[in-house]
């Protein structure tokens, strides 16, 4: 697995270089990867963020600062993928639109959440495990579920504390 054409400042450490594919993408300072970890050309990562090992950021994501991407977490950038075309042909970068998708300084994604394309989600946004974002989530916001959506800080740890 390659790291290849990356921007990634020196004190952003790879967990294990040989197990990641990071490539055409920027890294910022003091940011941590784990194994297992793909972040595709035209992603940017921000200063001081933590991806999980398995975590796929495309192109088209953008995280800024602080963030925290837990293992296994997915983000899409095509609204309505296809393998072919209406003719029958295997679909080329000229095929699809790229639908951007931002997170915030300091938002946590929990593990195994998917993030559809062309969303925004809020500074400080918390996300829990499992959940599916279809819209965009507000600045300081929690939300889980499938689809996600506004829920208590504390019932996304544990439902029994549920308010």
């Amino acid at each position: 697995m390659p790291v290849v054409n990356a921007r990634i400042d020196a004190s952003a450490e790879l967990a294990d270089p040989a197990l990641v594919n990071v490539y055409g993408c920027t890294v910022g300072p003091g940011t941590r990867i784990e194994p297992f970890v793909e972040i595709q050309r035209g992603a940017s990562v921000g200063a001081r963020c933590r991806i999980g090992a398995n975590a796929f950021l495309c192109e088209g994501v953008s995280l800024e600062d602080d963030v925290a991407i837990g293992p296994g977490v997915m983000f899409t950038n095509d609204r309505h993928p296809r393998a072919v075309t209406a003719a029958g042909t295997l679909m080329g970068p000229e095929d699809w639109t790229l639908e951007a998708t931002r997170v915030g300084a300091g938002a946590v994604i929990g593990a195994n959440s998917t993030i559809l394309c062309g969303l925004s989600i809020g500074a400080g946004a918390w996300i829990a495990p499992g959940s599916v974002v279809t819209r965009d989530v507000p600045p300081g916001a929690s939300v889980a579920g499938v689809p996600a959506t506004p829920s208590h800080p504390s019932s996304l740890l544990n439902p029994a504390e549920a308010s």
